[in-house]
Order: structure tokens, then C-alpha cells, then sequence
């Protein structure tokens, strides 16, 4: 039998959000691989005294104020970019401020904020914590001179030990650090040497990204254009086990596909979105998901301010139609396949019926055969570590296109 997802009778009773992700899209320059939405400012830092920056923060908080409150304080909040460190200690303070005004900001809240090597200092770092920053994401990417200038970067490997010298003066309740595996011309020695620079370092959370072409990137028009020295499929399959075994001896839990954390140091804000849970979304490019509805900003800087001048005329009402309960069905697999601890077939069961997650057992049969897929119990279905995260991308086609080409709304 076929399985049909009927409205009907499946209902997802979408919880109120708790989270929030703030986007701060300003960057000394654009890094070749990034196709986020960001605003290139040069080396004007801690922009008080730039009106680029002051006239967002502005926008930004307007946006905060004409949202609606779902009535729970914020648990989660992060700062993504962009890089946020750009802001001064006020900027920062003054967007946390709306938060709390608007929502709410419960007393054990983890706040996030992504930091670059290079673009702050010991008191900027201090003012964070003192508005209420708990957590700081550095963005490290790689440790070897030559792959830093080949990705762009606008730091030298000096200002990384700075900023970590930093980091730990101020003593920051959770310190996570972010590389990127699969760059052009990155051997398995240099990566190996990068990750026992890490471990070496210890921060509390790790975070580990195989490099993607994304279409309209500096390397996607060098890559293009003949020569591509990326390393091969083989290659960066290694680097992937590798740092599997060197981090999980180091005594980090792998946790989710990209990311591994000591004990207590998940990234608590991350959760929500591979639980597919809803969320806030503000400034430019950003997304939201709240009462089912998932929405995207403008990704440019005018068209985002007249974007929120249109939302405030509206009285924060939009016009956007709810998600198919058949995508937020394979969003939900997506997500929570990414997890160590998988997909809770008791909860999928009861949103989605027992036809459905019967079928979705059968698209996952041949890899569990094959040792990608496991079953816990009778409760959890995951993906092995870490050859089937690995091969992730293979599970969740077949899913995509069996389960795609049946379901009905």
C-alpha cells in the first residue's frame, strides 16, 4: 500500500517559539566561499561611528518592536552574520534591550554571539558579556597562512591565538570554534594539523564544515573557470573520519553531523532548528518559522528596510501561507537525521500515522542493511557514526524522492 498523508486526520500543533537568530550582515570584506546576505564595511570596526551600521541596528530593533510576542521569554537568541563582532559594546546592547522588551529573556537563556579573529578586543569582549552574551562562536575555518589568504579571510593565524587569549581572559561560559574541511589545496596533513591545534586549544564546542560551491561565490567563478584543486571526494571523506576519531578521543561528543561539544556545551540554539522547532527570525535575509509559517527577508540592505517599513505598516501581519505538512514531514526528517540521537518514531508517528512511518521505514531498509541506519530499541531511528553521516546526503535523497513522489496534500 501506498502511504497518503491525509490533512485530515494529522495535525502538528506548532508550540510557540522561544529562540530568536539575529542577523548582523556587515564584513571588513566577503570571504570566497560565503553566499550569505552580507554588507562589506571595510575596516570601519565597531561601527558606532559609521551610520551604515548605526542605521541597521536602527531598522533592526524597529522590526523587534512591531513583532508580535508569542508570551514565553526567549531561551535561546545568536548573533549570526555577517560578523557581528563588528557592532560596538552600545549596538549590541541596544538590540538585546528590544529582545527583552519585546519577548522576554529568561534568567538561564543562552545567548550566542559569532565572533572573527581580528575584529575585537578584550573590553569589546567583556561589554558582550556584560549585556549578556554567554557563549561566542569563533570563526577560525583554517590555521595555515596559505589557506587562509586562498578562502579570503581578513585574519592572519597570530590574531586566532589573540582572539583565543582573549576569549579565555574573559572567561566566557561557552567558547565554540569553527573549521572547514575540503578547501582548495588542504592536504590530510594540514588537516590533521589544524584539528590537534584545536584540541590543543580545547574549547568547550566544535564546529567542522565540508566546504560547498555555492553558485555566485568567488570560488564558484574560480572553480568555473578551468582548474579546480579541490581535493577529491575520497580525500575529504578522510578528513571527515578523521576528525571523527581525533575529536571523539580528544573526549568530544559528536552530536550532530557538523558539530561535537564536551559535556553540557551543546549549542542549545541549533537544537531548535534541527528539532524543527519555530523560531524568531530578524534582519537582513533572515528566515523565521513560527505557527508554520516560514519566511525569508529581503537579502539586500534597501529592499530589507523597505521591507520593514511595509511589515510596521501592516501592523506586523503577514501574508504568507502556512508550510505543507508533507514538507514540514521531510523537513523534520532532514533535520532530525542530523542529530546523534536521530528521530523519535513515537512523536513522528503521532504527527505523521503509522502508514507513513512504515514507508519511511522501508525507503531506510537497504541502509540499514548496509550499517548507515540504525534502529534504538523500538523508539529512535538514526544515522550511524560516522559512516552514515557521512553518506547523509545519499539517505536523505532516496527519502526526498520516494517519499516525495507519494505524498499527497
Amino acid at each position: 500500500m501506498i502511504a497518503k498523508l491525509d490533512l485530515s486526520k494529522n495535525i502538528i500543533n506548532y508550540v510557540q517559539p522561544i529562540s530568536a537568530y539575529v542577523h548582523i550582515p556587515f564584513c571588513r570584506r566577503r570571504c570566497y566561499y560565503c553566499d550569505f546576505p552580507v554588507s562589506v564595511v571595510g575596516d570601519r570596526l565597531h561601527g558606532e561611528n559609521s551610520g551604515t551600521i548605526s542605521r541597521y541596528v536602527e531598522v533592526l530593533c524597529q522590526e523587534i518592536a512591531h513583532t508580535t510576542p508569542a508570551g514565553e521569554p526567549l531561551k535561546t537568541i545568536f548573533f549570526g552574520g555577517g560578523t557581528p563582532s563588528l557592532l560596538s559594546i552600545n549596538q549590541l546592547q541596544q538590540i538585546i534591550n528590544a529582545l527583552k522588551s519585546q519577548f522576554g529573556i529568561a534568567n538561564n537563556a543562552e545567548i550566542s554571539i559569532e565572533i572573527d579573529p581580528g575584529t575585537f578586543t578584550l573590553e569589546q569582549l567583556q561589554g558582550y558579556c556584560q549585556a549578556g552574551v554567554n557563549r561566542v562562536s569563533l570563526g577560525v575555518q583554517a590555521f595555515q597562512p596559505e589557506l587562509l589568504k586562498i578562502c579570503g579571510r581578513s585574519h592572519a593565524v597570530e590574531d586566532i591565538y589573540t582572539a583565543i587569549e582573549t576569549i579565555q581572559t574573559v572567561n566566557v561560559s561557552s567558547f565554540s570554534l569553527d573549521l572547514i574541511s575540503g578547501l582548495p589545496y588542504q592536504t590530510l596533513a594540514q588537516w590533521r594539523d589544524s584539528l590537534d591545534r584545536v584540541v590543543a586549544i580545547a574549547p568547550n564546542h566544535i564546529s567542522i564544515y565540508d566546504l560547498q560551491i555555492e553558485p555566485g561565490t568567488a570560488f564558484n567563478r574560480y572553480y568555473e573557470a578551468g582548474e579546480q584543486p579541490l581535493p577529491t571526494d575520497d580525500t575529504t571523506a578522510q578528513m571527515y573520519r578523521m576528525a571523527q576519531q581525533v575529536l571523539a578521543s580528544a573526549g568530544y561528543e559528536h552530536y550532530e553531523i557538523s558539530n561535537y561539544a564536551q559535556p553540557l556545551h551543546q549549542c542549545r540554539h541549533n537544537r531548535v532548528y534541527w528539532y524543527n522547532q519555530p523560531y524568531y527570525g530578524f534582519g537582513m535575509g533572515a528566515t523565521s518559522y513560527v505557527q508554520g509559517q516560514r519566511f525569508t527577508r529581503p537579502r539586500k540592505t534597501q529592499e530589507y528596510y523597505q521591507w520593514v517599513k511595509d511589515y510596521i505598516a501592516a501592523d506586523g501581519v503577514l501574508d504568507c501561507p502556512q508550510t505543507p505538512l508533507n514538507e514540514v514531514l521531510l523537513e523534520t526528517l532532514m533535520l532530525g537525521l542530523r542529530l546523534k540521537e536521530g528521530i523519535d518514531l513515537t512523536t513522528l508517528t503521532q504527527q505523521f500515522g503509522v502508514e507513513m512511518v512504515a514507508k519511511i521505514w522501508q525507503c531506510l531498509q537497504p541502509y540499514y542493511e548496509q550499517g548507515w541506519v540504525e534502529l534504538v530499541g523500538t523508539e529512535q531511528i538514526r544515522l550511524s557514526d560516522p559512516e552514515g553521516f557521512l553518506f547523509s546526503n545519499t539517505v536523505l535523497a532516496r527519502l526526498f524522492r520516494q517519499l516525495g513522489s507519494e505524498l499527497e496534500v
